[in-house]
């Protein structure tokens, strides 16, 4: 959230967690000044989302920087996000990379390891969240962060738990009935089932909907109808 995108207002209400831009792929300080704003009201955590400073490509592309320049960037953003909720009383929950930033930290133990010792370094008890299963929750464990493992209602797999690249047609998940039902795969049995045929074990603890997909708000909605129905829950 945080990126501008139009029905983030209507998302919020669905939600436990927010991802909030810090402005390096998306967004600006006002944009996540009302993302902040609006996490409050709706009592949502809010949670840093720092990026690759590419604008041009939203975050989706992969910069070559070395792991003290990637330490420094997510430094930089979590600085951003903090003092933007500290104006407004709140308090960081958790950190989720975005994008190519995310990614790398999956696959690359060094680039993983950077980003848990800049969370580390600014306030180790904020939660990190990585792809189950992947190097950065590895490196989450042995930098001695809180983490959560995450999987996601909108994308495809690999069968080695790896997200299937953006640039492979199918890669999203696009429709209301395959979400929901990737979605029941992992209430019922903790996998899913990949673009091989495969079934994956995933350890689920976060479910992500990316907010600038043209379906998020209706992917949300069915979520929230779903996880109401089998957990009994009001919100």
């Amino acid at each position: 959230m945080g990126e501008g995108m139009p029905h983030d207002a209507q998302l919020m209400k669905l939600i436990d967690l927010a991802n909030i831009s810090c402005g390096y792929h998306a967004g600006d300080k006002e944009t996540i000044r009302q993302t902040i704003e609006r996490a409050l009201k709706y009592n949502v955590k809010i949670g840093a989302h720092p990026s690759y400073p590419d604008r041009k490509n939203f975050g989706r592309r992969e910069m070559d920087l070395s792991t003290v320049q990637v330490h420094e960037l997510v430094m930089e953003q979590l600085e951003i996000i903090k003092q933007l909720t500290e104006d407004q009383g709140a308090t960081i929950y958790h950190v989720k990379p975005h994008g190519a930033l995310y990614n790398a930290s999956a696959k690359n133990a060094a680039i993983a390891a950077a980003i848990s010792k800049a969370v580390f370094q600014f306030d180790p008890a904020l939660i990190l969240v990585g792809l189950s299963a992947s190097h950065s929750i590895g490196q989450a464990k042995q930098t001695g962060l809180p983490f959560m493992n995450e999987v996601f209602a909108d994308r495809r797999y690999h069968a080695n738990g790896s997200l299937v690249s953006r640039t492979v047609a199918g890669a999203t998940i696009e429709n209301e009935e395959e979400c929901l039902q990737q979605v029941s795969q992992i209430q019922a049995g903790q996998k899913i089932i990949s673009i091989e045929g495969f079934h994956v074990p995933v350890v689920a603890e976060t479910i992500c909907i990316h907010g600038d997909s043209p379906n998020a708000l209706v992917f949300a909605q069915a979520i929230h109808s779903f996880k109401k129905r089998f957990y009994n829950v009001t919100k």
